[in-house]
């Protein structure tokens, strides 16, 4: 992809409700797997918006109910977010003014680095590529606007 569509504010442009497609696959073993499910972006008392993400995650032919919760914080710069575990761990800024970002997030031994792409009004993408001793694996979400 070459062009990608810059956002203003990524807190107002997120907000709102999602469908989910993401790809799972184990770079080392073969083996994939699929999420399915929709990720509602609400405002969070203090500013902010909650992330919740839930679906069916489907993993070698099995499926079972998957679920996430993040923290989409203000961030230091105007129109960006600091990101956020349940809990309040740190996990990645994100800044999309110029419709891409690439973040990182060490995790034990392992490195996640995430590229943020914007398409347009109602299409973004994450791509996850997670690698170390105890991972190596490749997640792919699009998400897709879904109007009231």
């Amino acid at each position: 992809m070459g062009e990608f569509w810059p956002v203003a504010d990524v807190l107002a442009h997120l907000a709102g409700r999602w469908r989910v497609d993401r790809t799972v696959r184990d770079l080392a073993g073969g083996a994939a797997g699929r999420f399915e499910g929709v990720t509602l972006f609400r405002p969070l008392d203090g500013g902010g918006l909650l992330h919740e993400e839930s679906g069916t995650f489907t993993w070698q032919g099995v499926a079972r109910p998957a679920e996430r919760t993040l923290r989409f914080l203000p961030g230091t710069r105007p129109g960006t977010a600091d990101v956020r575990f349940a809990d309040g761990r740190p996990f990645h800024d994100l800044d999309l003014t110029s419709g891409r970002y690439v973040a990182d997030h060490p995790c034990s031994a392992d490195l996640y680095r995430g590229e943020f792409t914007v398409q347009d009004a109602d299409h973004w993408r994450t791509v996850w590529r997670v690698g170390g001793p105890a991972k190596d694996l490749l997640l792919t979400t699009d998400y897709t606007r879904q109007r009231p």
